[in-house]
C-alpha cells in the first residue's frame, strides 16, 4: 500500500517505520530539524520490539510531493488539526482513508469538515513514544496497537486492506465493532492520564498506589464517561473499573506525553483533552468538577514556557 504519514512525529514515525520496514511505500511528512535529520541519516526507531533504521526513508515537508495515497495516518498535534487536514488535499484520491490517530474525540469531525466525511475514519493509537533527537524515535514499553474503522462501523475493503498491511508489518491492529466507543474508551484513558499525571507531576504507579490520587484518577474517568454517554456513545457501565485495571498493567513510571511537554516548556494539548472535557460538560450540562480543577491547574502552562 502507499501510505502517507501526517506527520512523522513519535506516533506516526513509529508506525510508519514498521510499515516501511515491511516493504510498503511509506512517505513521511515532517519539518524542521527532524525532517533534515531523516533526509541526512534516515529514520531510526529504538524499541523493545526490535530497533530499526530506515536509511532511505522518503521524507518531505510538502504533501504535494507525495502524490495520491491509499492511507494517510493523521497524527499531528491537536492544535494543528484543521491546517494539517487541509494540507492533505493533494494526497487524496478516490477511496483514500484518512485515519485519525490523535488523542482527542473531536478531530475526526474536523477532518470530515475540511476534507469531506467520505475520507475521515476514526482511530486510536495505543503507544508510548517520543522523539529523543531529530530523526530518532524511542518506543517505550511493550505495547503498540492501532484501532481504526469506518464511522458507520462497516468493515470496508480499505480498512481490511490496511489491517492486513499492519499485520504484515508486525503491528497489532483492530477494526472494532463500534469505532465511536473505541475512540471514547481511548479518550477516557488518555485524558485522565494526561490530566492527573501532568497536574501531580507523578507517574501512574505512584498515583495508583496512593488512595487519594487513585480516587481522583477514577473520578476523572467517570466524568469523561458520563459525557460520552450524554452524546449517545455506547460505553460499558463499568468502563472506569476496566480502565483502572488497565492502568494497573501500565509501566509504573509511565506518564502522559503532556507531562513531557510541560517539563520541556512546550505547548500542551490540554485544551483538547481535559479542556475539552470541561467544554463538553458545560455544553451538555454534565458536571465535571474534578476535570475542572485539573484544567484550572494546567491552564497557565497551555502555551508553554
Amino acid at each position: 500500500m502507499k501510505i502517507a504519514i501526517m506527520a512523522a512525529g513519535a506516533v506516526g514515525g513509529y508506525f510508519g517505520g514498521r510499515l516501511a520496514e515491511a516493504g510498503h511505500d511509506v512517505h513521511f511528512v515532517a519539518r524542521g530539524r527532524h525532517l533534515q535529520a531523516i533526509r541526512d541519516n534516515g529514520l531510526a526507531v529504538k524499541s523493545d520490539f526490535g530497533d530499526m533504521h530506515l536509511t532511505s526513508a522518503q521524507a518531505t515537508d510538502d504533501p504535494a510531493d507525495v502524490g495520491l495515497a491509499d492511507v494517510i495516518l493523521f497524527a499531528v498535534k491537536l492544535w494543528d488539526t484543521a491546517a494539517a487536514a487541509r494540507a492533505c488535499k493533494p494526497m487524496l484520491g478516490t477511496g483514500t482513508a484518512v485515519i485519525c490517530l490523535q488523542n482527542g474525540v473531536e478531530s475526526t469531525g474536523i477532518i470530515a469538515q475540511e476534507l469531506g466525511p467520505e475520507y475521515a475514519l476514526g482511530g486510536s493509537a495505543y503507544i508510548s513514544a517520543a522523539i529523543t533527537e531529530p530523526g530518532v524515535i524511542q518506543h517505550y514499553g511493550k505495547f503498540a496497537r492501532l484501532v481504526f474503522g469506518e464511522n458507520d462501523n462497516r468493515k470496508s475493503e480499505r480498512t481490511l486492506a490496511f489491517r492486513g498491511a499492519c499485520e504484515e508489518s508486525g503491528i497489532e491492529a483492530e477494526i472494532p465493532g463500534d469505532i465511536q466507543a473505541a475512540v471514547w474508551e481511548k479518550f477516557i484513558t488518555l485524558a485522565s492520564l494526561s490530566g492527573v499525571t501532568t497536574t501531580t507531576r507523578r507517574p501512574i504507579g505512584e498515583i495508583l498506589a496512593d488512595p487519594d490520587m487513585a480516587k481522583t484518577y477514577r473520578d476523572t474517568m467517570e466524568e469523561i464517561a458520563a459525557i460520552g454517554r450524554a452524546q449517545g456513545v455506547n460505553l460499558a457501565p463499568d468502563i472506569a473499573d476496566k480502565r483502572m485495571r488497565h492502568a494497573a498493567t501500565l509501566p509504573p513510571d509511565m506518564t502522559a506525553s503532556t507531562l513531557k511537554d510541560l517539563e520541556a516548556g512546550g505547548r500542551l494539548e490540554t485544551p483538547w483533552l481535559t479542556g475539552a472535557v470541561v467544554r463538553l460538560g458545560r455544553q451538555l450540562s454534565v458536571p465535571v468538577p474534578v476535570n475542572e480543577t485539573l484544567n484550572s491547574a494546567l491552564k497557565p502552562y497551555e502555551n508553554g514556557a
